[in-house]
């Protein structure tokens, strides 16, 4: 079993080197050590999650720390090309849920997208909860999933955003139920960003596939069933890293 990883601030990593020690303090440390019950011994990683990580032993417990020593860190370099989910908000949580998995299959950046046909509003005050949300839910998944860079979850966009983020892509994809090119068949590029974008519940109105498409975006399907907003991004990542990443 792979060791549990456990996050901490950016750049306090930056000393860290092999013989060295650690203190893992705070809230993961108290995590560490009354909810986990990481004993003396255990190899744990610590990440700053920005692909900073130490491969640590523990070497003592308190009530709410670990003290660590370091066995290895190194910067692991970032995934190339990079993954952007543009996911439109959902009822039911469901955009929520895209957010987990997606974290767990490797995207670098998820976008919160206000579709035309989308039933959840952001505004104000619970637009900035929201978010807050989707950013917790993606550091606890990438927790769960031992990855240790934590996916940017960006401010909300409107369609204007979204044209915006494709005119800049190396790769734009839309996904789209009535689409006849297979995204298995896509051909990725070597580096730059490759842009998936997922309607809500009601589908992407055929304005906005129309203005995606002029900005340079391309409609694929997933397969010859209809998957739902929590579902499509998660798996067109995995056919993109199958056909990637996980080679």
């Amino acid at each position: 079993m792979s060791a549990p990883l456990f996050l901490v601030d950016a750049g306090s990593l930056a000393t860290a080197t092999a013989g060295g020690s650690l203190v893992l303090g705070g809230s993961e440390g108290r995590h560490a050590a009354t909810v986990r019950r990481i004993a003396v011994g255990e190899s744990v990683d610590v990440s700053d999650g920005r692909g900073v990580v130490a491969r640590c032993v523990v070497t003592s417990v308190g009530r709410d720390e670990l003290v660590l020593q370091v066995v290895s860190a190194a910067a692991l370099p970032a995934p190339v090309p990079r993954f952007v989910l543009v996911q439109a908000l959902a009822k039911g949580g469901r955009d929520d849920l895209a957010v987990e998995t997606a974290t767990e299959l490797g995207v670098d950046e998820i976008v919160p997208w206000q579709a035309e046909r989308s039933v959840v509003q952001w505004r104000g005050e619970r637009g900035e909860k929201a978010r807050a949300g989707w950013a917790a839910t993606a550091r606890a998944a990438a927790k769960q999933s031992r990855r240790p860079r934590l996916p940017e979850v960006s401010a909300l966009v409107t369609g204007s955003g979204v044209r915006l983020r494709i005119e800049q892509a190396a790769l734009a994809v839309v996904l789209h139920e009535e689409a006849t090119s297979p995204l298995a068949a896509v051909a990725l590029p070597a580096d730059g960003e490759v842009l998936l974008v997922v309607g809500p519940e009601g589908g992407i109105s055929p304005q906005e596939l129309a203005s995606f498409t002029a900005a340079g975006a391309t409609a694929y399907r997933l397969g010859p069933h209809v998957l739902r907003s929590s579902t499509a991004g998660p798996a067109a990542l995995a056919v993109l890293s199958a056909l990637s990443r996980w080679r």
